[in-house]
């Protein structure tokens, strides 16, 4: 039987619905699932996670200078991984997990795939989208441990209830040289909706023409708990910063619904969220080619049709 590690990210004490996806594609026959947390809080988890499958979980105490220490994590997690005699090891292709994982890959000396939206256990074969998102790459791993990332919502969650037991791992003594947390905080002020994790997604494109014209996406977005997104135009014009922007050489997103507002949907835009359940275009131009690539088309300027959404919505 194969020891399947997955390493699972929280949100205020409350396990990301992305994990659970994750959760789903590592389960099979003749496999013992082991959730990794990190954050001292696996009795508040347990039951969501047994509901998905996990057999054991794992709790990694660390030191309480070391918690928000990436290197500290990584040497932590290894330690657990050779305990726990893990072959393979699921991570999220999250902020955290393209930290994470690469750092962990390193110290291991193993491979690592990422962006993965399938993994073939047996065959020990994952796959991936390459040349902006023109192939599917299948790429077969080797050795004593195989390392994937997987790309947020591109796997839909199944139940699979089994009884989880805790296991404490002490790793008070571990601690990174060579890097050191200054400062840490921020996040937890934030109300945002992760681009990577969220179910829709309002993006703007060239037709936003300025950066307060972003508000009425953000406006509409908070009506339907959606995230904002942003061409690559849009962030090279300076409009909204660089963690909006989706795409090639920005974030790789799977919501179920991705709303293009004003975006005229280049290869390199179109290979980060090509894996969208649905794609809807709002657009002036009939030829832009965001249309050969979407489910719905609105041919009106999103600068109309978006704040008519946020009123009906706010009449609903």
């Amino acid at each position: 039987m194969k020891n399947i590690g997955v390493i699972i990210e929280l949100d205020k004490g409350r396990v990301k619905e992305a994990n659970l996806g994750m959760i789903t594609l590592a389960r099979a026959k003749d496999v013992k699932l082991f959730a990794f947390v990190l954050d001292k809080q696996a009795i508040s988890v347990k039951a969501v996670l047994e509901s998905f499958g996990i057999t054991t979980i794992v709790e990694i105490c660390l030191a309480k200078d070391q918690q928000n220490n990436p290197a500290t994590r990584a040497k932590a997690m290894i330690n657990a991984i050779k305990k726990f005699n893990i072959s393979m090891v699921f991570g999220l292709c999250t902020a955290m997990g393209k930290d994470f994982l690469p750092r962990m890959a390193a110290l291991l000396d193993a491979p690592l795939v990422m962006d993965c939206f399938f993994v073939d256990l047996e065959q020990k074969t994952a796959r991936t989208y390459q040349y902006s998102g023109k192939i599917i790459a299948t790429i077969q791993l080797s050795g004593q441990t195989l390392l994937f990332g997987i790309r947020p919502n591109a796997i839909e969650p199944v139940k699979a209830q089994e009884k989880a037991r805790i296991l404490k791992f002490d790793s008070s003594h571990v601690f990174a040289g060579g890097l050191r947390v200054l400062k840490s905080g921020g996040a937890e002020k934030s109300t945002a909706i992760n681009l990577a994790e969220a179910d829709v997604i309002i993006a703007g494109g060239r037709g936003m023409k300025n950066s307060e014209n972003f508000n009425i996406l953000f406006q509409c977005a908070s009506k339907i708990n959606a995230a904002v997104g942003a061409s690559r135009v849009a962030v090279d014009s300076g409009w909204v910063p660089y963690s909006m922007q989706v795409g090639q050489t920005g974030e790789k997103v799977s919501p179920k619904v991705y709303i293009a507002c004003g975006i005229s949907g280049s290869i390199q835009h179109f290979a980060g969220m090509k894996t969208s359940g649905m794609i809807i275009a709002i657009n002036t131009d009939e030829n832009a080619s965001i249309l050969s690539n979407c489910d719905y088309y609105v041919k009106k300027d999103a600068l109309e049709i978006i704040p008519v959404l946020t009123r009906i919505l706010d009449n609903g």
